[in-house]
């Protein structure tokens, strides 16, 4: 498959009613390993389906459920009302199982993606109070990243984080990348090779950001700008982000690859700026 600014930008399907409103598939991708769905409920509604061979990770995004499966049920979860008003509930679920989730709000969203797996994990719900906060970066390169499943999470390749960026603001910057699976001599990762996704909210209609995807021999190098609701995948390459003034950039991250991990290798050309970063943007945490 060929990666430009078409191919990698999936586009919002939202017309504001209930059901999916942002999709991609492995196939749509042209890549192994992530699906991911983000789908709105209203109260009373339910959806239902079995995970057959994927382990799958549901983030909710706002509102609140009952999720009910034969690896057990999760009541009652979710509080925030939209990303920006709080940190998030999640669940993640085994290969062979089924699951039911019942929509308690008006309005309820959630994101899941779903990789294959031939392991076997427990199912696990993730609280507010269990995702750590980093405050990354510095000056107008700082950013907020919530950890929903970091690397060691009990899973077998889901790795899930989001990310809040305030107006002018960069972020994964200095530009990084995940698309070799390199160890040294002793044996300790130092990249992984990872697909990944960024599903992007943003505060405030009419607000945007842009990302840049692009590779050191540039056979990928491509602008796109992201508006609600939109998807960017990044196949392999640098990614990084910049969240349009006056508006603050939310994006939830998906990625699995050759390892459950986040290791990756900054543009050489950009690491230098991380000596010139004298403090944190004072705006941070948005969330906390």
């Amino acid at each position: 498959m060929k990666y430009t600014a078409e191919t990698m930008h999936i586009r919002s399907q939202d017309t504001g009613q209930t059901g999916i409103f942002a999709s991609v598939t492995t196939e749509q991708a042209g890549w192994q390993f992530l699906n991911m769905a983000a789908r709105r409920m209203n109260r009373g509604e339910r959806w239902q389906t079995s995970t057959d061979g994927y382990e799958y990770g549901h983030v909710i995004l706002g509102g609140r459920c009952s999720l009910r499966s034969s690896a057990g049920n999760f009541l009652d979860i979710g509080r925030r009302h939209d990303v920006f008003s709080g940190k998030p509930y999640a669940v993640y679920l085994p290969r062979g199982t089924r699951f039911e989730v019942e929509a308690l709000s008006d309005r309820f969203e959630m994101a899941s993606c779903w990789v294959e797996a031939d392991q076997d994990h427990p199912a696990q719900l993730v609280t507010p109070e269990m995702c750590a906060v980093e405050l990354r970066g510095g000056g107008n390169a700082s950013r907020q990243i919530n950890s929903i499943f970091p690397p060691g999470f009990d899973c077998h390749r889901l790795v899930v984080v989001e990310v809040y960026t305030p107006g002018g603001n960069w972020s994964s910057y200095p530009p990084h990348k995940h698309d070799v699976h390199r160890v040294d001599d002793q044996g300790n990762l130092l990249e992984a090779d990872l697909e990944e996704i960024y599903f992007y909210k943003i505060d405030k209609p009419g607000g945007y950001a842009y990302q840049r995807v692009y590779t050191d021999d540039r056979h990928i190098d491509a602008v796109m700008m992201a508006e609600n609701h939109d998807m960017v995948l990044v196949p392999e390459g640098y990614h990084p982000v910049v969240s349009a003034h006056g508006y603050t950039t939310y994006y939830l991250n998906f990625l699995a690859g050759s390892a459950q991990s986040l290791a990756n290798a900054d543009d050489p050309a950009h690491t230098w700026v991380k000596a010139a970063w004298t403090g944190l943007d004072p705006r941070l945490p948005i969330v906390g």
